[in-house]
């Protein structure tokens, strides 16, 4: 990782999207208290620009943090086919910090399992997940760090909606499918554009994904080309979607599970706006006057 080749104007806009990312990062973790004082936090690194960025500005982060913490970096060779291993490690020593390489090769069990052309993304995902939690039990790791950013949490919210029919995404802190670890995305308020962009600036050393860079008809693949053609027809749209999924209204949706519509009456009172919720942003974003709506509605008489 050499900057010193950046131009001057290179430079500051690096540094500039550097406090930006901070800035988002800060934020992620103080909204959902991702780290507290005394957490011993395993960075899985993939070789990726996300999991690139994430131990980049976790580890200037802590160095002007109010707590102290400790950050164990982990990445998982997965035995690909020409996968450079020296690549991570001669990266992780010129940083002094941390890491632990996990050798275990999934990627005969997921050839072997998983037929030629299928996509083999969910077995990959859960297999490396197991490992992982494994070793952040062995290593006494109290938070497990991702590198999921704001635009994979969109993408799996839509995925969702669209194969699974759920309303379910990435949440930005979870706990482990096996009880035991917490699971948290410091990257969450962040863009996939802006790591793009840092991580060219940063010069990461990308290791691409041989197992399913090869498999263009990914399901997660057609849903970030919809929400990029969205994105240059309509700026701000991506924004909006994230704010969304921030900003839930349990009344104005459909589950008995996490509303109790049963036993709404004509004694229950307005709802977060009642039917009123429904012309809101219509009206706002038309700049439409109350009282000019209220002065030119033609009121029809009910005989």
């Amino acid at each position: 990782m050499n900057t010193a080749t950046l131009t001057s104007i290179q430079q500051t806009q690096l540094s500039k999207l550097e406090k930006r990312l901070r800035r988002h990062v800060g934020q992620a973790i103080a909204e959902y208290n991702m780290i507290e004082d005394g957490d011993k936090i395993m960075v899985c690194l993939s070789g990726g620009k996300d999991s690139y960025a994430l131990l980049s500005i976790l580890m200037k982060l802590k160095k002007s943090a109010p707590i102290n913490f400790e950050l164990i970096a982990v990445n998982l060779d997965q035995k690909q086919p020409g996968f450079p291993e020296h690549i991570l490690p001669e990266y992780l020593d010129n940083l002094g910090i941390e890491y632990h390489i996990i050798e275990e090769d999934t990627y005969a069990i997921v050839k072997d399992v998983i037929p030629e052309g299928k996509t083999t993304c969910s077995l990959c995902s859960r297999l490396r997940r197991a490992v992982l939690y494994k070793t952040a039990k062995k290593l006494g790791v109290t938070k497990i760090a991702l590198g999921h950013h704001r635009d994979d949490m969109i993408e799996t919210l839509m995925l969702n909606m669209f194969y699974g029919g759920k309303m379910k995404a990435m949440p930005a802190k979870l706990v482990s499918d096996n009880g035991e670890h917490v699971v948290i995305r410091p990257l969450a308020f962040c863009k996939e554009s802006e790591l793009i962009q840092y991580a060219e600036f940063k010069q990461f050393p990308i290791i691409p994904c041989n197992l399913c860079g090869s498999q263009p008809n990914l399901q997660r693949q057609n849903i970030k080309r919809m929400l990029n053609e969205w994105h240059q027809q309509s700026p701000g749209r991506i924004e909006s979607m994230f704010t969304a999924m921030r900003n839930i209204v349990p009344s104005h949706l459909c589950d008995n599970n996490l509303f109790d519509f049963k036993n709404i009456n004509s004694t229950s009172g307005i709802i977060n706006g009642g039917d009123l919720a429904f012309d809101e942003f219509e009206i706002n974003h038309e700049a439409i006057g109350k009282n000019k709506v209220n002065n030119e509605l033609n009121v029809v008489e009910i005989k």
